[in-house]
């Protein structure tokens, strides 16, 4: 009974490249047909074990690799700088690594951190190209389809497309994948993120508003973190601000995130200046001088602490469109004419890598034309107030 179920356990094991039980497997049959007194089959046994043995220290050694990675990562941007340096080596490493075993464990942890290294440079073509290569060799077999996590596949490649601006073309790979993912699993939020931002990014507001709703009205919406609703409530309060007729937010609800959501968090990294910038043009559609010197306050001291590197020029430059309206008090056409080189640049400026990025859900091209157009109601409206008074 212990050798038909050994055998079947080795059978599943191999089918579905777990090699760390199949060594298990393997070293108890050994025994037992020791036990037994079969040469021939220990003999067999003993040298699947060793071949096993060998592939899962390659496997450990690629694991180690990743998940030291993968840790040092997820700890500072500073870290996450310094890795970046060493990920060619890495990556070089795992190539070797994969080249002898050949196993499923090593190309995950190959891919991925291809995956995560493209990430960090800002090369998304790269990332595209790797998605759509794994899903082809997935489809051939040439990778273990039972291992295989397509729903990740899918999410990168999306992902790579927002981050690329090619957002016609993610928005249509976002519907087709979106199919993929549970509406009770964490991963479904995540992903209709992404798929949201594509639809803003395309300007079909209409379409990024029903997915909001989407997402509202899924029972597991209050069940994610706190982090992951207020993100939620921010891609909300931005479509609101730019569609006010079109959306359900009420004015009074808009009003209040605007005012009390924090300037700078840690659990909000990446959406740090779109909260800058979203308060700042609040204050600036409703002619509230003090508290845009506030905000300008608070633009000039986030930059001044956290985008100092060349990687954020981006958000740099658009941060200093915002502050010349202020130094050019308001008058649209000097901050059009003055403010010119600097959007050039900002055209010019590719998206950062993922290791520097702060996430524009509106881009900043689009974002610099509604704040210009902010100005010219703006100066209409005090135009007229002007008239009535001297009436």
């Amino acid at each position: 009974m212990s050798e038909r179920l050994l055998r079947k356990c080795l059978r599943l094991a191999t089918d579905g490249e777990f090699t760390q039980y199949t060594v298990m497997a393997a070293r108890l049959l050994r025994n037992v047909y020791a036990q037994q007194r079969q040469p021939a089959l220990y003999k067999a046994a003993s040298v699947q074990l060793t071949h096993y043995q060998k592939q899962l220290e390659l496997e450990e050694e690629a694991g180690h690799l990743y998940w030291a990675t993968k840790m040092t990562q997820t700890h500072t941007v500073r870290s996450s700088r310094n890795l970046l340096n060493k990920l060619p080596e890495y990556l070089q490493r795992l190539q070797a690594l994969h080249k002898q075993a050949k196993s499923y464990a090593t190309f995950h942890y190959l891919y991925t951190t291809q995956l995560m290294y493209e990430g960090m440079i800002g090369n998304y073509a790269g990332i595209i190209r790797l998605t759509m290569d794994a899903a082809r060799q997935a489809a051939k077999g040439k990778i273990n389809r039972k291992r295989f996590d397509k729903r990740f596949n899918h999410f990168m490649t999306v992902y790579a497309h927002l981050r690329s601006r090619q957002v016609e073309e993610g928005l249509k790979l976002a519907e087709e994948y979106f199919k993929e993912f549970h509406p009770s699993s964490g991963n479904w939020f995540y992903f209709l993120e992404y798929y949201l931002l594509l639809a803003i990014h395309a300007k079909n507001y209409t379409r990024a508003q029903e997915l909001l709703k989407l997402a509202r009205q899924n029972p597991y919406y209050r069940k994610q973190r706190v982090a992951a609703q207020q993100r939620w409530e921010l891609f909300e309060t931005y479509l609101h601000f730019v569609q006010p007729e079109q959306s359900p937010l009420r004015r009074l609800h808009f009003s209040q995130f605007v005012l009390t959501v924090p300037d700078y968090s840690r659990d909000k990294r990446g959406h740090n200046v779109a909260i800058l910038i979203l308060q700042f043009l609040y204050y600036l559609r409703n002619h509230d001088a003090e508290g845009l010197l506030t905000r300008m306050e608070g633009l000039r001291k986030y930059q001044q602490r956290h985008l100092r590197e060349a990687e954020t020029l981006r958000s740099q430059l658009f941060l200093r469109l915002l502050m010349l309206t202020i130094k050019e008090n308001f008058d649209v056409q000097a901050c059009e004419k003055k403010g010119q080189a600097l959007l050039t640049r900002l055209r010019e400026t590719p998206p950062p890598g993922e290791a520097f990025a702060e996430i524009e859900i509106i881009p900043y091209e689009e974002l610099w034309a509604l704040t210009l157009e902010i100005l010219r109601v703006n100066a209409k409206e005090l135009a007229a107030s002007e008239l009535m008074a001297y009436r």
